[in-house]
């Protein structure tokens, strides 16, 4: 049985067509018994060769953003009247109007059971929601660990040591001016004699008896 995964890109490669203006858009889902090589068909066509190009490129450009997914193989491109894109689970088929009338697939797989967009969307929606009510509710243990798990550790704050006291400025004293000793300025010996020499002779001669 073809996974939900394989479902969703099939939806959006048939999406992608739809966005370019594909014709007559069917999704075969293959008889597993009569083809083992792939899972569905998606069959349409444009109203010239230059549209199904525009169309297969749409749908590249869909498959790697959305699923990350690339083609096989990719064969008729360059010619446009048929161009077949291989995704090993699907395969895309988009002819010219000419050419799909002529070759008929849908002829061709009788055993095939077609499948429309809005019926392959509804089974998409109904699997998910019926995965989801699968899913046994947490029970109060299991969120209790979880809870314990999750919460986070506290930080241990590191304790700043006391800033130290800013050391006192030393106010360095001018030192004490010096007593400066007075000058004692040395009188020259010749003077000292000549003053000593003019006291005497100012002296007046004592007279004799």
């Amino acid at each position: 049985m073809p996974s939900l995964d394989i479902k969703r890109q099939v939806l959006a490669a048939a999406a992608a067509a739809e966005d370019k203006k594909a014709e007559d858009i069917r999704i075969l889902a293959l008889d597993p018994s009569e083809s083992s090589l792939t899972d569905y068909f998606i069959i349409c066509n444009g109203t010239n060769e230059r549209q199904n190009v525009a169309i297969s490129d749409e749908i590249d450009a869909r498959m790697k953003r959305e699923f990350g997914t690339y083609a096989n193989s990719v064969e008729g491109r360059r010619q446009g009247e048929w161009i077949l894109m291989d995704y090993v689970d699907f395969v895309v088929h988009i002819f010219s109007p000419e050419k799909r009338h002529y070759y008929g697939l849908e002829r061709l797989r009788k055993s095939a059971m077609l499948v429309s967009m809005e019926e392959l969307n509804s089974e998409l929606n109904a699997r998910v929601q019926a995965a989801r009510v699968a899913k046994p509710a947490p029970t109060k243990k299991t969120v209790a660990v979880k809870k314990a798990t999750k919460a986070p550790a506290k930080k241990t704050v590191a304790k700043k040591a006391p800033a130290k006291p800013a050391a006192k400025k030393v106010v360095a004293k001018a030192p004490a001016k010096k007593a400066t000793a007075k000058k004692t300025v040395k009188v020259p010996a010749k003077k000292v004699i000549a003053k000593a020499v003019k006291k005497v002779a100012a002296k007046p001669a004592k007279k004799k008896k």
